[in-house]
């Protein structure tokens, strides 16, 4: 008879090669149809700002139905006209409120912010969509300016440029506080992390909001060793003395957590907590090259995306060739110490492999916990079950209060 732990071995074998089974089933099914048509993407983008889902999070159906309205192609820049077309209205209408109601002249501004934003959506790769996203900037600043508490636009020197990060801290502190360093993802901006985020500071705890590498404003592409630019943003928190230095936590979703989950290795000592939202760890060739076939849990442009984060990185070749060098699992990091984790996946999801999930937590030299939806997909997201505010709501922002040793609200008289 075998012993007791090559049982175990056997067994968790068996589970992985299962996940593995049924996860390119459930993949293979979903890359049948290809990329979606422009109708297609019309249709899809409707349901998900009706059914709040990404990356239509918070957009107004009508909005976006004026928008498709005016447009009849994929192109670049017909589709940031569209979207900027009517975020305009809302821009102008927020700047003739300002003058005597600021709260509702910010939630205008948030309002152009996001069309702005889906305008420039995946990536602002033509002359329109970079225009659009530098309206979303001035969009997201101008609301920025009218917070309580207020948010500080940060520049911090990094290799000759500047990392560029939003810092939140709570109202009426009493003594240094904890903060997140929160990092985005492939096609989210710092922006998203800020707005979804503002809802930590009711527990005491503040954010950092900084773009990932390749993304928005960072200063460097993604690399193999672009994680240094979140350790120089660690450096730069432990000069604030409104900072508790000992309770500083990381949040990244998707490519924003495999970077979330390199720094739960490189920065362990720093880091007393880090949630990594389906982190991708491997980069298998094999899973590159059927992702990248119109992934329908993506809403489309998923190549695109992805090439555009690579330093020269100009379509899918450069992503199947360069990804995999950034593999945990080839750089030797997997199993190392890292920091107490929460790692959060969808068993359904179509663009990080659920075993990548499965690796991280069967690794290392501390018990990390674990959020994984057996219906869900990407970032453990199930439709009008779990949609990303009550992930945030219920999973993330309670464990951060343990974790970080903070109070729960105090419900308002």
């Amino acid at each position: 008879m075998s012993n007791p732990l090559e049982r175990r071995r056997t067994a968790h074998g068996f589970i992985l090669v299962l996940v593995f089974t049924l996860f390119a089933s459930d993949y293979a099914r979903t890359q049948e149809q290809g990329e979606r048509t422009f109708e297609e993407v019309k249709e899809e983008a409707i349901k998900r700002a009706e059914n709040g889902m990404y990356p239509l999070i918070g957009l107004d159906p009508a909005d976006v139905r004026e928008a498709f309205s005016a447009l009849h192609s994929m192109d670049n820049d017909e589709w940031a006209a569209a979207f900027s077309h009517v975020a305009d209205r809302y821009m102008a209408q927020a700047k003739e409120a300002e003058r005597t109601d600021p709260t509702k002249a910010s939630a205008l501004y948030i309002k152009a912010w996001r069309l702005y934003s889906f305008g420039r959506w995946p990536v602002p790769s033509s002359p329109g969509k970079k225009a659009a996203y530098a309206k979303a900037l001035e969009a997201f600043h101008a609301s920025a300016k009218l917070l309580d508490p207020p948010l500080e636009t940060v520049k911090i020197p990094f290799e000759g440029s500047e990392i560029i990060g939003y810092l939140r801290l709570p109202k009426n502190a009493k003594g240094p506080v904890p903060v997140m360093l929160g990092i985005s993802g492939l096609d989210s901006r710092k922006e998203d992390m800020a707005a979804n985020y503002g809802a930590i500071l009711q527990y005491g705890l503040g954010y950092l909001a900084i773009d990932s590498p390749g993304t928005g404003q960072a200063p460097i592409k993604a690399g193999e060793t672009s994680e240094r630019m979140f350790s120089r943003a660690l450096d730069y928190l432990a000069t604030r003395p409104e900072v508790d230095k000992t309770r500083i936590g990381a949040v990244g979703q998707s490519f924003g957590a495999y970077w979330a989950t390199k720094l739960a290795i490189v920065d362990h000592d720093r880091l007393k907590a880090v949630v990594a939202q389906s982190p991708p760890v491997t980069f298998g060739k094999d899973f590159l090259e059927s992702r990248l076939r119109g992934n329908r849990e993506y809403l489309f442009g998923m190549s695109t995306a992805m090439a555009a984060i690579l330093e020269n990185g100009k379509g899918a070749d450069d992503v199947i060739e360069q990804y995999p060098k950034l593999s945990l699992v080839t750089q030797g990091l997997v199993g190392k110490p890292t920091a107490p984790m929460l790692i959060i996946a969808g068993a359904l999801d179509t663009q990080v492999p659920v075993a990548d999930a499965y690796l991280l937590l069967s690794n290392g030299d501390v018990p990390k916990e674990a959020w994984i939806n057996p219906k869900g997909g990407h970032l453990g997201r199930q439709a009008k079950v779990y949609p990303d505010p009550v992930i945030l709501r219920t999973v993330i922002v309670p464990w951060l209060v343990r974790k970080l040793e903070m109070e729960e609200p105090k419900p308002a008289p």
